[in-house]
């Protein structure tokens, strides 16, 4: 039984997480872990209930303005309705080969990523917001629609419960087909290792925003693979190709970290430049990090 909110907090580090295998139970802990981590730094003063909220502007009706949060602010906030607040929320979801991958006391990325899509699914459905998953590899393997009741919560927990490494990538393709099947503006959020051509990917991320969409990018890598800190000689094998190279890592970790960085640049920079909001994030950081970009990118959008 849990009694203190530093036992809810624990649920944030993804090694002890990752032992709960029901993910129904996995992913509300993580949210009942953020939401307690709200009222404490970093994140000091940010409340959820503001992204029911937007502030008064001359004109409003006095009568919906929320006097409880008055009383907690000092600042007038009018209670918005639900066809105010109610977003439509597409969650794309990478599940090819490379994101099996898992150093040394680290979960796999796609583990780390199946767990964040699920905390996020939980979380916007409390919020009455409508949830959609895509699944995709080197084509797109499974496309839920957009709905919000808790009944369809569990469908996309069932099935993200169940997801494998699947072939290699075509991210690409995968996000076109996708952007085919949204009819109605909403918010994007596309969780992969981005280990593709960069230059595919950004263009067709641009269907998005072609249709108005907000756009929030999670990069997943496993810290080994920014630091390249293995410490004898090693068979490298490439997950999605089985490609193998036989090397000593000291001899090619500085270029290879110079690789990486430049890598990294490249998509923060485009996504800047598109607009995109971008997040690193490698899979021994605490999931409220996540949590938190999503939650302030919502709350902007009323």
């Amino acid at each position: 039984m849990i009694k203190s909110s530093a036992e809810y907090l624990e649920f944030l580090n993804p090694q002890i997480i990752s032992k709960i295998k029901n993910l129904d139970l996995r992913a509300r802990l993580v949210v009942e872990g953020f939401m307690v981590g709200l009222h404490k730094s970093p994140y000091h003063g940010f409340s959820v209930e503001f992204s029911q909220h937007r502030p008064y502007m001359q004109g409003d009706n006095l009568r919906n303005v929320d006097w409880r949060v008055f009383g907690k602010t000092d600042r007038y906030f009018i209670k918005q309705y639900e066809e105010e607040t109610n977003l439509r929320c597409h969650l794309i979801l990478d599940n090819s080969k490379s994101m099996s991958y898992a150093s040394d006391k680290q979960i796999s990325k796609l583990n780390y990523a199946a767990t964040l899509a699920a905390a996020l699914a939980y979380l916007m459905i409390t919020q009455q917001d409508a949830v959609s998953l895509a699944v995709y590899s080197d084509k797109l393997n499974t496309f839920l629609p957009a709905k919000s009741s808790y009944n369809y919560l569990h469908l996309i927990l069932k099935e993200l419960a169940v997801i494998s490494p699947s072939a290699s990538t075509n991210t690409a393709s995968a996000l076109t087909q996708v952007a085919e099947k949204i009819k109605r503006r909403g918010l994007i959020i596309i969780i992969s290792d981005f280990f593709d051509d960069i230059d595919s990917v950004i263009k067709a991320l641009k269907h998005f925003s072609h249709q108005k969409n907000e756009v929030i990018i999670f990069q997943i890598l496993d810290p080994m693979e920014r630091t390249f800190g293995f410490g004898k000689d090693a068979v490298f094998k490439d997950l999605e190709t089985n490609e193998e190279m036989i090397t000593q890592p000291f001899h090619i970790q500085k270029a290879y970290q110079q690789a990486m960085n430049e890598f990294i640049k490249k998509i923060k920079r485009e996504c800047l430049n598109s607009n995109f909001d971008y997040n690193l994030i490698d899979t021994s950081t605490p999931f409220d990090k996540a949590l938190f970009s999503y939650i302030q990118k919502r709350s902007k959008l009323h």
